[in-house]
């Protein structure tokens, strides 16, 4: 679980960053820059959605924040 997390995020990581290479290279000249970042998008969609998809199958549990009872 943890390698699929760390992949997605990586590429995530990797998509933000090729998407700013191309904001310093082309300066809006061509699209890439936007494609870089629609990936960047879909790969959070994608990685949320699969979070939300292990704690509902029961691979990963929520623990969440403590909160004090008063």
């Amino acid at each position: 679980m943890r390698i699929i997390v760390l992949l997605a995020f990586l590429g995530i990581v990797a998509s933000l960053v090729s998407a700013g290479v191309y904001l310093m290279q082309d300066r809006g000249s061509t699209n890439r820059m936007v494609y870089a970042l629609t990936i960047r998008i879909g790969l959070s969609i994608l990685l949320f959605l699969f979070m939300l998809l292990a704690w509902r199958l029961g691979w990963i549990n929520a623990t969440g924040i403590p909160v004090p009872v008063s």
